[in-house]
């Protein structure tokens, strides 16, 4: 994902099917300059028009939601040519729900109950390319949730990951680690350069939005479990 740099106000899409909730979020985030809130949607389907509408940068996506869930919807959002980045808010940090968002392509994850100054900060990082959720805290997310084996998921990953050389496959484990870019060079003995420059190969090859991906990925087809 390249770092990007608004030219004006990141424009922002609120969804959630509880007035109060989506009216907080409106003011808290409409009280800074350079975020605009360009629509609110109590449902996905909503968010999903109000998308096409208005191209908005980001979008606030609650999870839970009658007539269509913000899973689907984030899902149906990031296959889009021109996707908007997607934050998910969530009452549940331990939660399958959240997996899936992040495998759909979602930047990250807040809880309803963060701060307000921090769900501001998310939606600035977000908008200029940086995912809100660090590898290390996607690998404790991971380990927290108890999850079922997947062996199509796995083979499908493993097939994925074949198509990295072997010193791109050892940057994505060291990442699916939760390892930062200066860690990941000493541990494999590169440069902090050669490692960015391997990190974005595999964004490239592999067709993913962040390292989010990058570790779930890592984490899908088992490579997490070697050594």
């Amino acid at each position: 994902m390249a770092v990007v740099t608004p030219t004006g106000p990141v424009e922002v899409l609120v969804v959630d099917d509880d007035p109060l909730v989506r009216a907080g979020l409106t003011m808290m985030l409409g009280g800074s300059d350079d975020i605009r809130i360009v629509a609110e949607a109590g449902d996905g389907a909503e968010a999903i028009a109000l998308v096409e509408q208005h191209s908005p940068q980001v979008v606030l996506m609650d999870i839970r939601m009658p007539t269509m869930d913000g899973l689907t919807a984030t899902e149906t959002l990031r296959g889009r040519p021109e996707p908007p980045e997607v934050i998910v808010l969530t009452t549940f940090d331990a939660d399958q729900h959240v997996l899936r968002a992040l495998r759909a392509g979602a930047a990250g994850f807040l809880l309803k109950d963060t701060p307000p100054h921090e769900i501001v900060a998310a939606v600035r990082q977000v908008a200029a390319g940086r995912p809100v959720l660090s590898p290390a805290v996607t690998r404790r997310l991971i380990d927290r949730v108890a999850e079922s084996d997947d062996d199509r998921r796995r083979t499908e990953a493993a097939r994925s990951l074949g198509e990295l050389n072997e010193r791109e496959r050892s940057v994505a484990v060291e990442v699916g680690r939760g390892r930062s870019n200066s860690e990941i060079s000493a541990a494999l003995h590169l440069s902090v350069p050669t490692v960015k420059t391997h990190v974005s190969s595999i964004l490239t090859k592999l067709d993913l939005n962040n390292r989010v991906q990058i570790a779930l990925l890592a984490h899908d087809a088992g490579l997490l479990d070697e050594n």
